[in-house]
Formats: structure tokens, C-alpha cells, sequence
């Protein structure tokens, strides 16, 4: 695996057991790849409860209560949208964190408003709090998607440390 994401893997499981927290992922554009890291590193069975890829509006819709709403009024790449897809991760599982994540991978797709490499993220915990950002990466698609996973797993470590 590659060390960077091994690493931050590692110290997301680290952190999130020391709070005996489990961990929820609601990925669209990175389709899992959060979920994989995370399940490469031994024992993650301890602090990774679940994952939902929720490509389409559908699924984020069926998979995890996104309002259509939302979608119509800001788009799937939004941070309405992925506040609401963490929100219905933590709804659907067990976890005390969900992480969520949509964006324009590429290489279309994009937009003026809303440029490939644009990325939305949120982190929302069961206590009710929820922190959403947006990134702008540069690269092709394996590139953008690779640092929107270092980007929440990051994000990830920064709200248990909050917390």
C-alpha cells in the first residue's frame, strides 16, 4: 500500500480506538478507496464499522436519506450534499464518526463553478456535530481521488483529536 495513506490509516485507528469510537465512510468520487485503506490495516475490524459508495444520486438518496432536495437546489457535489451523506451514514450504522466525500475526479465532468478537482467533504460525529469543506486538487483522476482520500483521512484525524 502506499505508505502516505498506510500511515494516516494507521493513526486514524490508533486515534479512534484510544476514544472507542467506530468509523463510517460515505464515499461517491473516491468510490471506496477510504473503505480499502482502511480495511488493509490489521485489526481495523475494531474501529471500522462500515462503508456506503454511493455513486449516483440515487444511492445517495436510497443508501443514505440525501434530499432531493439538496441535490436539485446544490448538486451532488456540495457540502449540503455530503453533510447529509454523513449525517445518513451515522444514521445507518453504528459508527460515533462518518466521514463523506463527492467531487469531479475527471477528467470531465467539470464545470466553471464547480472545476475537476473540486472535492466537498464532511465529518460529522454522533454527538451531532458536523465540520464540511471543500478541496481543489490538481491532476488527473488517480491523483485527485488519492489526495481526497489523504484530505479525509486527515480531516478524520483533526475532528477525533477536536473531540
Amino acid at each position: 500500500m502506499d505508505p502516505e495513506l498506510a500511515r494516516l490509516s494507521r493513526q486514524t485507528g490508533e486515534a479512534l480506538l484510544a476514544r472507542q469510537w467506530l468509523l463510517a465512510t460515505a464515499e461517491s468520487c473516491t468510490g471506496g478507496w477510504v473503505a480499502k485503506v482502511i480495511t488493509d490495516i490489521e485489526g481495523s475490524s475494531q474501529w471500522f464499522d462500515r462503508g456506503f459508495v454511493t455513486y449516483t444520486n440515487a444511492a445517495k438518496q436510497d443508501m443514505l436519506g440525501v434530499r432531493h432536495a439538496t441535490l436539485e437546489r446544490e448538486g451532488a457535489v456540495s457540502e449540503g450534499t455530503v453533510a447529509e451523506m454523513a449525517a445518513g451514514a451515522l444514521s445507518h450504522s453504528r459508527a460515533d464518526l462518518a466521514l463523506a466525500i463527492s467531487g469531479i475526479a475527471g477528467p470531465g465532468g467539470g464545470t466553471a463553478a464547480k472545476p475537476v478537482g473540486t472535492v466537498c467533504f464532511a465529518w460529522g460525529t454522533r454527538s451531532g456535530s458536523v465540520l464540511t469543506g471543500t478541496g481543489h486538487f490538481e491532476g488527473g483522476r488517480e491523483t485527485v481521488r488519492r489526495q481526497s482520500v489523504i484530505h479525509a483521512l486527515r480531516g478524520a484525524l483533526d475532528v477525533i483529536a477536536g473531540s
